[in-house]
């Protein structure tokens, strides 16, 4: 789910323009700097001020995050501070915490992540729920993972079902890039192929495969503008664009995969909160497909749609 436009205070807060006097300014412990970029991140519309103070001066030390709590009292070095003043103004800016770290933990992994790819979220998690329960049992899997960017559809089905096999479509090369670097840094490069191409089209010739899976760009072109900030600004808009409705990729996605399932494959796909109907009105044009009932995410929005292609005849 991403997060709609919120309003954000004008501050001008800056460390050295409001922080303690020049003095007490050389004891800048862990502590210290905490309380003071939790409350000028909180000024500046951060709805996770402390989480993203925590994050970035741990990011800044090189340190675990956990190690901060026992570190309060310690002072942080010169060279730590300027690296974590420059995070802190970036996210004041806007920039989204992942970006500004270069990772994202997704269903257990932990991914890199670049402006080139859409920041993992939890929501995405269902998808790899139902891709492993549908998949339970089978053995060395074909699957296809249609709009990868980071990878994390893909690569965590991979982690979690020991012999699929996946290929990894993106229509940006430096999404692929990204998505390939993390199926190396994770060991699992060997049972994964990555291609750029337009939705299903780079294996249209082949299938049959046994699951596809998908997280599509579905937000309506007129509605990118009430995302946040953060997310509109600065994640790419390839990515989250799917057109006047929102259907654009959704539905030639369709009837691709139709024509490239097994019969007893599996087709999940994530949707919009606002889509359902429409989503699983195109299933239901589509003779090819048995749609199962939706599947809500944890604040019972509809999240997915899993449909299962019958058998010829």
């Amino acid at each position: 789910m991403l997060p709609r436009k919120k309003p954000r205070e004008s501050n001008s807060l800056r460390p050295e323009a409001n922080g303690p006097d020049a003095a007490e300014a050389e004891r800048w412990t862990v502590g210290r700097l905490l309380s003071w970029t939790t409350e000028y991140l909180g000024k500046h519309g951060s709805e996770s001020a402390r989480l993203d103070a925590e994050l970035l001066l741990a990011h800044a030390l090189d340190w675990e995050r956990v190690r901060l709590y026992t570190k309060y009292e310690e002072e942080v070095p010169p060279a730590s501070r300027e690296r974590f003043r420059a995070l802190v103004k970036r996210r004041a800016g806007g920039a989204p915490v992942a970006y500004l770290l270069g990772r994202k933990e997704f269903y257990s992994l932990m991914l890199s992540v670049t402006p080139d790819v859409l920041i993992p979220r939890p929501d995405s998690e269902h998808v790899v729920v139902e891709f492993l329960a549908a998949t339970k049992g089978w053995d060395a899997p074909r699957c296809v993972d249609v709009g990868t960017g980071s990878g994390c559809l893909a690569l965590a089905g991979l982690k979690h079902h020991p012999s699929a096999r996946f290929t990894a479509i993106d229509a940006s090369a430096a999404a692929v890039a990204v998505a390939r670097a993390n199926a190396e840094a994770l060991n699992l490069a060997s049972r994964v192929e990555f291609r750029v191409g337009d939705k299903l089209a780079p294996v249209a010739n082949e299938g049959p495969f046994d699951a596809i899976v998908s997280n599509p760009p579905y937000i309506a072109t007129d509605e990118i503008e009430t995302l946040d900030a953060t997310v509109r600004l600065h994640e790419p808009s390839a990515a989250l664009d799917g057109g006047v409705d929102g259907l654009r990729v959704i539905e030639p996605l369709i009837g691709q995969a139709a024509a490239l399932l097994r019969p007893g494959g599996v087709f999940l796909v994530e949707i919009g909160a606002g889509q359902e109907a429409a989503v699983r009105g195109l299933f239901d044009a589509e003779p090819r497909f048995d749609l199962a009932a939706t599947i809500r995410d944890h604040a019972g929005k509809p999240r997915v749609l899993r449909a299962t292609r019958r058998s010829e005849g």
